[in-house]
């Protein structure tokens, strides 16, 4: 898998430190890790919602596989993931929820409290909730002995997903002009998904370029 990190402003300091916790779990399985910041030298800011959305574009189109992102406190940014095309997104704030989340519902995101409840030696929940998150297959259902239910269940939320939310093609053209403008900004964002991902996304791009 190509694993995307990207957080939004308000844990801007946490930035380096998220991508460094996640690479180490990520490659430990073999899969690559891309930063998309929000660094932390950056003055622009983005939002809970604004990096939601760069999040559905980086997802939609394939550029990446799977996107570790966070706000202050994780809960904001899996709601607005969640509210947007192609995007199905976890609340992981310890490693027992991160297990849970990855081998039961395999999604393809997950969003971490980057500020609250982040205290002295916060960086050892963090490593081991991405340890824990990325160990093991991605939805192959635990305990064993109900792995196959489990499975089972993992299709029909993303049958149930997939019908009540348009996908990115049915929604391009109804985006907040904003929403548009701030994640054209985001030039390295951008430029992967022209570089790596295909689809309505690229179209979209192109339109709003």
């Amino acid at each position: 898998m190509k694993i995307g990190v990207i957080q939004a402003s308000s844990q801007r300091e946490r930035n380096l430190l998220l991508y460094q916790c996640a690479a180490r779990a990520a490659e430990a399985e073999g899969h690559e890790t891309v930063n998309f910041g929000i660094f932390a030298e950056e003055e622009a800011s983005y939002s809970y919602v604004e990096t939601a959305f760069l999040v559905s574009l980086l997802l939609s189109s394939g550029a990446v596989d799977f996107v570790v992102t966070g706000c202050s406190s994780g809960q904001g940014m899996m709601l607005a993931c969640n509210s947007l095309p192609g995007v199905l997104c976890g609340y992981v704030p310890t490693p027992q929820d991160a297990f849970l989340f990855g081998r039961i519902n395999g999604g393809n995101a997950a969003s971490l409290p980057l500020g609250l409840n982040f205290g002295w030696m916060g960086e050892i929940n963090l490593q081991g909730t991405l340890d824990q998150l990325f160990h093991g297959g991605f939805g192959v259902g635990w305990p064993p002995s109900e792995a196959e239910r489990k499975r089972a269940d993992t299709r029909l939320l993303r049958q149930l997903n997939g019908m009540v939310k348009r996908d990115f093609a049915g929604c391009s053209d109804r985006f907040p002009r904003e929403l548009a403008v701030k994640a054209l900004a985001r030039k390295n964002v951008a430029d992967y998904i022209r570089a790596h991902g295909s689809g309505p996304v690229l179209d979209w791009l192109g339109r709003e370029r």
